[in-house]
């Protein structure tokens, strides 16, 4: 379970979402056994939309974050809920590509050519669903244009993911900054340049945690957040510093079941599910979030069909 803060600043210019999710992006690599490459790209993803879950209003609120290219990688989805709750999967989990000139995982090569669409469903009639074209396969650069894009509101994002020669995850985390309708020109002056001269995230989340050692999640995502926003220009640094409205918290869940699978089952339509009865005499499907393998006898099998 990883913490998450939200923030305001004194100005009432900007919001801050942030977290750490060094365990839940570790959880998520040990079950789709990814490579670093693929634990990059799925950990940031997650990440993002479990942020973008905790802004949503309501608990049963639900985003669905899709990234899908003609890369190796091929598809990268998280869905998220108003609880904080997250799952999500990597088409190709074993994806590899050599790294950047700069030394860094490929993610946007991994990605390559495609679209972000992301879905809302926050209870009404239809879902929301919004797509851009990927601007550099990049997940946090793709995020911060999707909301100025589909979503007209000035966005930050900060996204890292950090692997470890064991393929462990040592860090993990996520930061997205949004500006408020009456915010101050110095505000986004200000954001601008702390932005730009701020390290990569998960240099932060190593930096606060060597500084507090025993010190708590929720210790150590306030620590980042003060990390962070010391880097604004000291004449400002007190007008815009963020002060904590909320503390949430960002988990892995799966909340397949078995009566999900019967459903999905049912949608193949009768004549499909009378093949497989007759050539297999039974079926095995597998969630693509957990991989936990739901295996359905003959009977049970024809018990559906009578049902569809």
């Amino acid at each position: 379970m990883s913490k998450a803060i939200i923030a305001i600043d004194k100005s009432r210019s900007f919001r801050v979402y942030l977290t750490i999710t060094t365990d839940m992006v570790q959880t998520a690599a040990r079950i789709h056994d990814t490579t670093p490459l693929g634990s990059a790209g799925l950990g940031r993803v997650l990440t993002a939309a479990g942020l973008m879950g905790i802004m949503m209003k309501n608990p049963e609120d639900k985003l669905t974050v899709n990234f899908k290219g003609d890369g190796p990688a091929g598809q990268i989805l998280a869905t998220a809920y108003g609880t904080g709750k997250v799952k999500g999967y990597i088409s190709n989990p074993s994806v590899n590509l050599p790294l950047t000139p700069e030394g860094k995982l490929d993610v946007g090569g991994s990605l390559g050519i495609g679209e972000l669409s992301v879905i809302r469903d926050i209870g009404l009639k239809e879902p929301y669903m919004g797509t851009i074209a990927l601007v550099t396969g990049e997940i946090a650069d793709d995020l911060t244009a999707y909301f100025y894009i589909s979503e007209q509101q000035n966005t930050s994002v900060a996204l890292g993911v950090k692997v470890e020669k064991d393929y462990s995850i040592g860090a993990a985390g996520g930061m997205i900054i949004q500006m408020l309708p009456d915010a101050e020109e110095g505000a986004i002056d200000a954001l601008e340049k702390m932005i730009a001269q701020m390290p990569p995230l998960t240099t932060l989340i190593d930096r606060v945690k060597e500084k507090g050692a025993g010190l708590s999640e929720n210790g150590l995502v306030s620590s980042l957040l003060d990390e962070i926003f010391s880097g604004l220009p000291a004449d400002v640094r007190y007008t815009y510093a963020p002060e904590i409205l909320d503390e949430r918290e960002i988990s892995w869940e799966c909340d397949c079941s078995r009566e999900r699978i019967e459903q999905a089952l049912m949608t193949i339509g009768r004549k499909d599910l009378q093949e497989i009865i007759e050539e297999d005499g039974k079926a095995e499907l597998q969630c693509q979030f957990c991989l936990k393998k739901y295996n359905f006898d003959k009977g049970e099998l024809e018990e559906i069909l009578e049902n569809i």
